[in-house]
């Protein structure tokens, strides 16, 4: 166990975690016996312990599975924020933590070659590995920049829909993280969030654990604070609601120490306060950056 809350050590961790599951040189299972896939009783393969069938649990049909480039699916993830985003054609997307782009290529779909998004990710293996997906599948309109979430590499008020999935509980501090979705949303655009989020707060011997928290259970923000935090960087219509099957999703990643007690898996919604935009001119449209 590290007894450590520096939030370098806790990045640094988190990065070298991702960035070896991006290049291969790790399984999930390899990598710790918590992982964000897959509990330890469960065999690894190349497909990440069953990533489509991992993939399906968070709530991904067939059609989502097979609609992206092989590789862009580790079955990672909580969740599926694009299902809970109400995307719509010529829409501009953010994905923080984009990973290997595989939510940033079924947000493409729905906001059509008008619209565009961006995936940021601080791990330099995951953003090589999106771009590569990105050329192989056609996605022109998806660009990938490497980045810390918590200080976006993105200009002011031109994203009408910020998701992310299961990211946001890695980062030492929440606060800045929605602060800067706040700062990049256009007024009346909203985040569509799948996060782990906890039912109390969690032991200190828990948090101070890098390889639960690099495996998202131990930086889980308790429900109540995580709405505050929320309110405090502005945004309204707050809601965190678990996934109907929050249980099972816990209980896939970690299969011993039985988390589905103290956390579980959330669906984080809420909007940017002004009147949403909806016409060529501004959803997708323009030169920003």
């Amino acid at each position: 166990m590290n007894e450590t809350h520096d939030p370098e050590v806790v990045r640094e961790a988190v990065r070298q975690r991702y960035g070896n599951i991006a290049t291969g040189a790790t399984t999930l299972v390899e990598a710790q016996e918590t992982t964000a896939c897959c509990g330890s009783a469960k065999p690894a393969s190349s497909s990440c312990c069953g990533a489509d069938a991992q993939s399906r649990t968070l709530g991904y049909s067939a059609d989502d599975l097979a609609a992206v480039p092989e590789g862009a699916n580790l079955g990672l993830g909580c969740g599926n924020p694009v299902a809970i985003a109400s995307l719509r054609p010529g829409q501009s997307v953010l994905d923080l933590g984009a990973g290997a782009g595989f939510d940033a290529f079924l947000a493409a779909r729905q906001v059509g070659p008008g619209g565009r998004v961006i995936g940021v990710d601080m791990t330099p293996e995951m953003v090589t590995k999106a771009r590569a997906n990105a050329r192989k599948g056609g996605y022109t309109q998806v660009e990938f920049r490497l980045g810390e979430i918590e200080a976006l590499p993105v200009a002011d008020g031109i994203v009408d829909v910020v998701i992310s999935n299961c990211v946001i509980n890695l980062c030492p501090d929440k606060r800045p993280v929605y602060r800067e979705a706040f700062r990049v949303l256009r007024p009346g655009g909203r985040i569509a969030v799948s996060d782990v989020v906890a039912r109390v707060e969690l032991p200190e011997e828990v948090k101070r654990d890098l390889a639960l928290h690099s495996g998202c259970l131990a930086g889980a923000t308790v429900w109540a604070e995580l709405e505050t935090i929320l309110r405090e960087a502005g945004f309204v219509d707050v809601a965190i609601r678990a996934k109907s099957n929050s249980d099972e999703v816990i209980r896939s990643w970690e299969a011993k120490r039985g988390f589905e007690h103290a956390v579980f898996a959330a669906e984080v919604t809420a909007t940017k306060p002004g009147e949403a935009c909806c016409g060529e001119d501004c959803c997708g449209g323009g030169d920003a950056t």
